[in-house]
């Protein structure tokens, strides 16, 4: 069974189409990056897929029930988002933050999974802090602890469910780039299915099991990282010659050596 299916997607802005045709199915437990140029339509998959947009066409399936099939509660303990940009202007604690994860739900289980959330992204310290005097990068993790709490919530009741990402290292440096995905790949391997936007084509390939590229609406290619990030592909789609490399285990890494001329 796939915990999200969406089957010939169509999505338009006004005249604009932003998907055409797109299908992705993400099995429990499974790693999807979505890779892709900017304005490939990444972020409204993402949305898509999180019900937050209705497409013009096609449908979506969360653990094989329509998603207008769900109510708000019971959507919110099946999948949880964390977007790309979070504005947090009241004065909330980093401890209240992360239990909003939880809804109205309090008690001694809740505080346990914010605890544990906390360490997870080494905020423990930070629990008191008022989150608008932290740093981008602090202010990410926080939202991503609230996003452990709400996850873990869901797996109570229901067992594992879904987890979007849209760029969540954009604001983060190395350390905490691969701390952050490490604790994503620990939901995936408890059997949450994972679909996250990575724009750093090395930190897809070392986290993903497998790998959608975007370019104009449109699936480019998709497989496993091996598969996926190839010169012929990123020549194509990011327009980079001569990009891939081979560590000794045969993972690939991308480091371009000049701007393709293919159009």
């Amino acid at each position: 069974m796939r915990v999200i299916s969406a089957e010939n997607i169509t999505f338009r802005a006004g005249a604009k189409t932003l998907l055409d045709g797109v299908s992705l199915s993400v099995a429990p437990g499974e790693f999807v990056a979505l890779v892709g140029p900017n304005g490939a339509g990444k972020s409204t998959l993402t949305r898509v897929l999180a019900g937050e947009l209705k497409p013009a066409s096609g449908d979506v399936t969360l653990k094989g029930k329509p998603l207008t099939a769900y109510g708000p509660r019971e959507f919110a303990l099946h999948r949880a988002v964390l977007s790309q940009s979070i504005s947090v202007t009241f004065p909330f604690t980093v401890g209240e933050v992360v239990r909003m994860g939880a809804g109205d739900r309090g008690g001694r289980a809740i505080d346990e999974f914010a605890e544990r959330a906390l360490a997870d992204v080494e905020l423990t310290a930070f629990h008191d802090r008022i989150i608008t005097t932290l740093s981008g990068g602090e202010q990410q993790r926080a939202h991503f602890a609230r996003i452990l709490v709400q996850l873990a919530c869901g797996e109570e009741k229901h067992g594992p469910g879904l987890l979007l990402l849209d760029e969540p290292t954009a604001s983060l440096d190395l350390k905490h780039q691969l701390d952050l995905l490490e604790a994503v790949s620990r939901c995936a391997r408890r059997g949450v299915a994972v679909v996250a936007i990575l724009h750093d084509l090395n930190l897809a390939t070392l986290s993903a099991d497998r790998i959608v590229v975007l370019q104009d609406g449109r699936v480019a290619a998709a497989g496993t990282p091996a598969e996926t990030v190839t010169d012929d592909v990123l020549a194509r789609v990011f327009r980079c010659e001569r990009a891939v490399g081979r560590t000794p285990p045969g993972v690939p890494f991308v480091l371009p050596h000049g701007i393709s001329t293919l159009r």
